[in-house]
């Protein structure tokens, strides 16, 4: 019998009937003869409402404590679905991740998984239960629980798979697998059979909302073969049926997907640009600039580093938007003036576009057909970066689904 996962976040659990549903569904896959670990989210807006209350009490709250009050929603959800599938003739248990354990560093609120015991989840498992362990959890080394971040339920999910050695992980959701793109940008998205975990980890990094990052990272070193599939189909819906309308992320590429230059286009919009101008050019300049911007914990994402003229040069860089006012005026007030900078400029209001796919390693003149494409359509490009299967632009935040659509159309996203 094979170990399958089921994850299911939080829209999946988010009322009675959805978990009764999410109940059917497991016990369909046991009657088929396989051994399931299911875990479930907190119910949808659960972590919010007690992070709120949290917040009520103390305006900075502690965050040993907020870990001792978030991680009670997946125990709730958690506890539910055991009774559900109790009422289903399934004989299940529920564990918290301190219970199972899940081994976490201790950094509380962002945890990272350190490694799991599995003997209680096989030993339940070859008595012929169901072990429902809740996501985004664990404790750490003082016995202290601890939280994985936000989408930590994803990576907990991946990491009880590669602990069992499961034969996938299923990661139910409130869509039915990977797209092209944002099927609510442009219309003629289409769901990917495949993705190789390459793509997958690009596509979630520059944006894409289906899978938690750390999640994919965990399935590609591990190579745990992991699903997108929807929890809102018919629960007793046939399992080679089910199993058809969902997304393989998969760490074998093979000549279909080389075939496809683009698998995908990923974007992001709540992006903001900054420019320090004529910084002095020499070796230590760029520490001086983003040392204090990662000491005060803000992302920096693209960076660019005009040609020196004269010994000066300009430097660009952008963070998540909610970070841009801290960012400007850090780099206002603390540094322009002990770096030399002539100004700080500021672009709040743009955004993100990328291309994905593993078959850029052996096609050429995927740039300069991105680049055609963005200025037939008039759009100015501010920035570019560049991996080995990625190739990322920055334009300004009006322009970004128009350039969505016409790079979809022009890689053909549509006709596969």
């Amino acid at each position: 019998m094979a170990i399958i996962i089921h994850k299911y976040g939080g829209t999946s659990m988010g009322s009675v009937e959805r978990i009764q549903n999410v109940a059917k569904r497991v016990a369909k896959w046991m009657r088929a003869g396989h051994q399931v670990v299911v875990v479930p989210s907190a119910m949808s807006g659960e972590t919010n409402r007690l992070l709120d209350l949290a917040k009520e009490i103390h305006p900075t709250p502690n965050p040993r404590e907020l870990d001792q009050i978030a991680s009670t929603g997946e125990q709730v959800s958690s506890g539910l679905l055991a009774l559900a599938l109790h009422r289903e003739g399934i004989d299940a248990v529920s564990y918290a991740g301190w219970q199972v354990t899940i081994h976490t560093d201790s950094a509380f609120t962002k945890a990272r998984i350190m490694g799991i015991e599995d003997e209680k989840i096989r030993a339940d498992l070859n008595l012929g239960k169901a072990v429902v362990i809740t996501g985004f959890q664990g404790v750490d080394p003082n016995g202290n629980i601890t939280t994985l971040g936000r989408g930590g339920s994803d990576t907990s999910a991946v990491a009880v798979a590669a602990a069992l050695k499961a034969e996938e992980c299923l990661i139910y959701t409130d869509v039915d697998g990977v797209y092209t793109t944002d099927p609510r940008v442009c219309e003629d998205a289409r769901r990917l059979d495949k993705i190789t975990f390459e793509e997958m980890l690009e596509m979630a990094s520059l944006g894409s909302k289906v899978l938690q990052i750390r999640s994919v990272e965990f399935a590609g070193k591990y190579q745990v073969k992991t699903r997108v599939l929807s929890s809102l189909t018919d629960p007793l819906i046939a399992l080679e049926q089910e199993m058809k309308s969902g997304t393989l992320i998969t760490f074998e590429e093979d000549s279909t997907m080389e075939a496809a230059v683009i698998s995908g286009i990923a974007f992001a919009r709540d992006e903001a640009k900054i420019t320090v101008l004529s910084v002095p050019d020499r070796p230590g300049i760029a520490y001086q600039i983003l040392g204090p911007i990662a000491d005060a914990n803000i992302d920096v994402d693209m960076i660019i580093q005009n040609q020196s003229v004269d010994g000066k040069t300009d430097f660009t860089f952008t963070v998540p938007r909610a970070d841009y006012q801290k960012a400007f005026d850090l780099l206002k007030n603390s540094v322009q003036a002990h770096i030399g900078a002539k100004d700080i400029l500021g672009d709040p209001k743009v955004s993100k576009v990328s291309v994905v796919g593993v078959g850029m390693r052996s096609h050429v003149g995927v740039a300069s057909k991105m680049f055609r494409t963005l200025s037939e359509e008039g759009i100015n490009i501010l920035m570019i970066s560049t991996s080995e299967i990625k190739i990322s632009v920055v334009v300004d935040e009006k322009y970004m689904e128009l350039a969505v659509r016409a790079l979809h159309k022009s890689f053909e996203l549509d006709q596969r």
